[in-house]
């Protein structure tokens, strides 16, 4: 009790602007307590109001706070914007919230939703708020305002609440806010031209502010439920679903050509509002304000803290791009996964080349490093031979085994979205033996491949350069670095890291290339047409919408090969990457620099045991980010894990073949 006495005895209306507020951050900090249980902060509320109406003068004193208070922030923007960015673009909120996390806020404001943030910073607040029974928030608002309008004249001879007579006013403010940034958004062409056109012929965004003055004007004359009354805010709130309903439209636009984050922030700041005005429009007639006005706030308390979140802006944000980036790379995926004996042959052919032309690689990498060239620019040329190297497998149709895993698990996912019956799980183990076997075949056909091209290619050299490959101490390196017993391993796991980013970044290039129509633009610009000719250019359409995401992929993968492992060691990290068929090509280039007699040497064998262990780690860190990932994206939830493993063994038990060999038919 000894804190509430001095808490109040601070209480001085007359303080300037920051101690008002900070008096108030202290009030309810008190209240809070500890913020363990709510009814113990409704408790020290109840003490406060006791102690407060026991003393007349501290209740003036009180209420003349609280006339200051409201006089010097705008309370409607505070209904209006709190929660909301203050421009309607992605990148500019993220900025904001990050400047709200960084940079300490001040009481000395006249901002209503950054002194709410301080005074109401933590989720606990909203439920210590609910706790409150409508006669004690009726309590509390009548003890703050005594029966007084925001001008200091008395509401009692009126017979009506001493809300009501302020509040109306204040919250109808609020919705005109609201309404018009809606129809700013509506009318904006980045959406506008993406809404049905059903839908649009509606016209639902021209009247809201019609309907709000129409609203306003009922209220003034009839400030009691009236029929009028209550057809104008049926009409009001049949209007803002025909708004949603459009702006619900523009997601089927998405999903059909792109996903654009900044787009579905608009759509979500556009919905966010639709919602704020059904409860600020609540809030216009209710049977107790106060009661109304103290729910309200405990909503609002509920955004305090995820307005300041940058996780949960993204989150809530790229969801749906997220899902778009795994349903495309889930589409490419299926053409990984082999079900029929021809299909497998086939992907053994496809790794085989694969193989081949990675052994190319390997030697113009060694090449490479033998110029002696700075970091930069070796990682730098480095990327571009495998960049190159990738483009050209994807462009001959061969495979690298590496790949398949971040394509792959975003199909598997989406097969998991139902296994209510036996059925289905035994479907999903036949996928899962088709994919573990595709795996199998794209791995065996690349290393078996790579280890004789190399060998050969250094015997080449060796013939008519009169030297291998490489000299002895390289070959060295590559044993010290391969090794079991080194970082290897480790870097083999990053490696799969990197193949997930790829396949991240290739997903979101065609999602880009969709969503700004480039096929489209290739085939009919007038310009592009001129210089190609209409049959190439639309030759030139198809060919890049069918191959900018692998471009995208192996591009990008190429120069995080290359280069990351330059940027690491320029800031003194030891990260470097191993990937296995490369690894694979390198081994055979140091056994070819050795001779026969390498045969003898146990690091060979120490290095022979690391290289299935470098490609399990590959495919098994990329599959499980990007498993992860796609089972987020498609909202795939409550999967019966034990049932699903133990599917999977019992089929492992009695054909564990299947995971190996098609099964011929």
């Amino acid at each position: 009790m000894t804190d509430l006495n001095s808490l109040l005895a601070t209480l001085d209306p007359e303080a300037v602007l920051a101690q008002r507020h900070l008096w108030l951050i202290r009030a309810v900090s008190w209240v809070r307590g500890d913020g363990k249980t709510p009814q113990a902060a409704v408790s020290r509320l109840q003490l406060f109001m006791d102690a407060v109406e026991a003393r007349p003068e501290l209740q003036a004193r009180l209420q003349l706070w609280w006339l200051k208070l409201v006089r010097s922030v705008d309370v409607t923007t505070l209904l209006a914007d709190f929660g909301f960015a203050p421009r309607t673009a992605f990148l500019s909120e993220l900025g904001e919230r990050l400047r709200r996390k960084l940079l300490p806020g001040t009481p000395e404001t006249v901002d209503a939703s950054a002194l709410f943030s301080m005074v109401f910073p933590s989720a606990g607040d909203a439920r210590w708020l609910m706790a409150l029974d409508d006669a004690q928030s009726a309590r509390l608002a009548w003890l703050l305002t005594g029966g007084k309008r925001l001008d200091g004249t008395s509401t009692a001879e009126e017979g009506r609440d001493p809300l009501h007579a302020d509040w109306q006013g204040i919250v109808l403010d609020a919705i005109v806010y609201c309404t018009t940034q809606m129809q700013a958004a509506g009318f904006s062409p980045e959406l506008r031209l993406r809404m049905s056109p059903k839908v649009l012929e509606g016209r639902p965004f021209h009247s809201l502010d019609t309907d709000v003055q129409a609203l306003r004007e009922e209220l003034a004359q009839r400030p009691h439920r009236t029929v009028p009354l209550e057809a104008a805010l049926q009409r009001f709130r049949d209007r803002l679903d025909a708004c949603r309903q459009a702006a619900a439209s523009v997601y089927t636009h998405l999903e059909e050509n792109g996903i654009s984050v900044g787009m579905v922030f608009r759509l979500r700041q556009m919905r966010e509002r639709v919602l704020r005005i059904r409860e600020l429009l609540d809030l216009l007639l209710p049977a107790n304000p106060g009661a109304a006005a103290v729910r309200f706030t405990a909503r609002m308390a509920l955004l305090s803290r995820e307005r300041n979140s940058v996780r949960a802006l993204i989150a809530a944000n790229s969801t749906l791009l997220a899902a778009k980036v795994t349903e495309r790379s889930a589409e490419t995926g299926e053409h990984y996964i082999t079900r029929e004996p021809g299909e497998y042959a086939s992907m053994l052919r496809k790794a085989a080349g694969g193989g081949a032309l990675t052994g190319m690689t390997t030697m113009l990498k060694f090449m490479v490093v033998s110029l002696g060239l700075s970091a930069f620019w070796g990682g730098f040329w480095s990327s571009v031979v495998y960049a190159g190297s990738f483009v050209l497998i994807q462009l001959l149709h061969c495979t690298l085994a590496t790949k398949q895993p971040a394509m792959t698990a975003p199909a598997m996912a989406a097969k998991l979205k139902n296994l209510d019956t036996p059925d289905a799980v035994t479907a999903f183990v036949d996928e899962v033996t088709h994919l573990v076997r595709s795996q199998v075949a794209a791995v065996l056909g690349n290393v078996v491949v790579v280890f004789p091209v190399v060998l050969g290619i250094s015997a080449l050299s060796q013939l008519t350069l009169g030297h291998p490959m490489i000299d002895a101490k390289s070959a060295q390196h590559v044993f010290d670095t391969l090794h079991l017993l080194s970082p290897a391993l480790l870097f083999a796991a990053f490696t799969g890291l990197l193949l997930f980013a790829a396949s991240i970044i290739a997903g979101w290039a065609e999602n880009w290339f969709v969503l700004h129509q480039l096929d489209s633009a290739m085939r009919y610009n007038p310009r592009i047409t001129r210089v190609l000719g209409a049959d190439r250019a639309l030759r030139w359409s198809v060919f890049m919408r069918d191959h900018i995401s692998g471009f995208a992929s192996n591009i990008s993968l190429g120069f995080m090969l290359g280069l990351i492992p330059a940027f690491a060691g320029f800031f003194g990290i030891g990260i470097d990457v191993r990937h296995v068929t490369l690894s694979t090509g390198q081994l055979a280039a140091a056994c070819a620099s050795l001779g026969w007699g390498v045969v003898h040497n146990p690091v060979l064998w120490w290095c022979v045991a690391s290289i299935p262990l470098i490609g399990a780690l590959n495919l098994g860190v990329s599959f499980y980010f990007a498993f992860r990932v796609a089972l987020q994206a498609h909202n795939v939830s409550g999967v019966d894990r034990a049932r699903i493993r133990s599917a999977i063994w019992a089929r492992w038990r009695s054909q564990p073949l299947s995971f190996f060999v098609p099964a011929r038919r």
